[in-house]
């Protein structure tokens, strides 16, 4: 099973942070860094997971509303009296890039679903590629369309198919970038990460033998900080043998405890 820290290290640190971030490099053994992106008013591009600043920050509105320059005055609390901002993927990259090239994979989800940011697809995409990350990046959106246009700019570009129910996600998959497509995916294994699955991990309703060797990275709920870890485990192998290949975990260090870096 294939671990990605779900926004950083999410459980023990604010979400999608500096901190976060830095937490989740540490880890050895960890596959990638799942992190989701808008864009501000003046067209830049920073990390946070909802349209709205309120839930993460001490502001109130869209993300879209706010400058780059506006939105960094917001504070992120983290209970230990220090303030976080929320970061340009600038800062983000600038932190993991040496981890990128060592094989570490990022996981970009654009969040345009709901508010369609024009021209993100091609910023993104061009500022990973002018770092020379274009392999480690992996694209995902609930929003199909997004998803065909960064196909559009780049055919050979990892992307990962969001959606709640697994049928759903390999619906969107072979109705949208082609049947044939699928099929010679699932039998090509080095090939099969490029255009992979995202569901909820509840949503398996279909079976492994179903999926046919299909790249499976499941998201799950979980408690993000600053509420209390449930003191739970997953069942990993349980999971394995439903066909899911990968899990975006708030806290990948439990799983793989004792193996941070340096």
């Amino acid at each position: 099973m294939k671990i990605w820290a779900h926004r950083g290290c999410s459980q023990m640190y604010p979400e999608n942070t500096i901190t976060a971030f830095s937490k989740a490099i540490e880890i050895e053994g960890l596959t990638g860094i799942e992190l989701d992106i808008q864009m501000t008013k003046d067209g830049e591009i920073v990390i946070i997971h909802d349209e709205r600043v309120d839930r993460t920050t001490d502001g109130t509105g869209y993300v879209k509303d706010f400058t780059y320059l506006q939105l960094r005055k917001l504070a992120i609390g983290t209970g230990t009296g220090r303030k976080e901002r929320i970061p340009a993927i600038q800062e983000v990259l600038d932190l993991i890039q040496s981890r990128m090239k060592e094989g570490l994979l990022l996981n970009i989800e654009l969040k345009n679903s709901e508010i369609p940011y024009d021209g993100m697809e091609e910023k993104i995409m061009e500022l990973a590629a002018d770092r020379g990350l274009r392999g480690q990046v992996v694209y995902s959106s609930f929003y199909t369309r997004s998803l065909q246009k960064i196909r559009e700019i780049d055919a050979d570009t990892s992307i990962g198919v969001l959606d709640t129910k697994i049928s759903d996600c390999l619906y969107k998959k072979t109705g949208c970038f082609g049947w044939r497509e699928a099929q010679k995916e699932s039998q090509e294994q080095n090939k099969s990460a490029k255009t992979a699955l995202h569901p909820f991990w509840k949503g398996m309703d279909l079976t492994k033998e179903q999926l046919c060797g299909q790249t499976v990275r499941a998201w799950l709920g979980g408690h993000l900080y600053p509420e209390k870890p449930t003191g739970t485990r997953l069942d990993l192998k349980k999971l394995e043998n439903m066909g899911i290949t990968d899990v975006f975990l708030n806290e990948p260090e439990i799983y793989l405890t004792g193996m941070r870096r340096g």
